[in-house]
């Protein structure tokens, strides 16, 4: 059975950008910053076992804490079509919470891996919206990540079209809909 869930601008439930009526902590700078301090350690201890040199880069980036790890050779963190990274952005997030006690929405990038993923979903998405208006029916797209379906969704959105993700992890898709 294939399970859909219209949504016009959010890929997942964990993706999505918190509400007005959450708590105003989940949107403290300072906590922000404080989860992107400990995920920096966290992620500086993996690169020292893995024996690896990088840079971290910590910033926060609307609602979320993003750290990055700058550097040569650290494909190996990346992974396959960035698992290893998706891997480790959970790992990540757990730590943060097992300090913090809060549920992390941190992001994580390795040698700017999501910044250009980013930009290739931008052009696809794009593509897909002209295809929609063009031919009036709905396109589906190859299985995606959670943060690339949320880049698709925004695209999408900005373009003034909808949305929706269907299916089930791993082969959950975006469908972009005619207007």
């Amino acid at each position: 059975m294939t399970d859909v869930s219209t949504e016009s601008t959010v890929a997942d439930p964990a993706e999505a950008e918190p509400s007005p009526d959450e708590s105003p902590e989940s949107t403290d700078g300072e906590l922000l910053e404080e989860e992107g301090e400990v995920a920096a350690d966290y992620v500086e201890g993996l690169l020292d076992i893995a024996d690896l040199d990088g840079d971290i880069d910590m910033d926060v980036e609307g609602t979320r804490a993003v750290v990055a790890v700058v550097g040569d050779n650290l494909d190996d963190l990346i992974g396959d079509e960035g698992r290893t990274l998706e891997a480790l952005q959970e790992l990540t997030r757990l730590a943060v919470q097992q300090q913090t006690g809060e549920r992390s929405r941190l992001m994580l990038d390795v040698g700017d891996f999501r910044s250009q993923r980013r930009a290739e979903l931008a052009e696809l998405a794009a593509e897909a919206v002209d295809e929609v208006r063009s031919s009036g029916q709905p396109k589906r797209l190859a299985p995606m990540t959670p943060f690339e379906r949320k880049c698709v969704h925004d695209v999408v959105a900005a373009a003034g079209l909808t949305s929706e993700s269907e299916g089930e992890e791993p082969e959950r898709r975006v469908v972009v809909l005619p207007a």
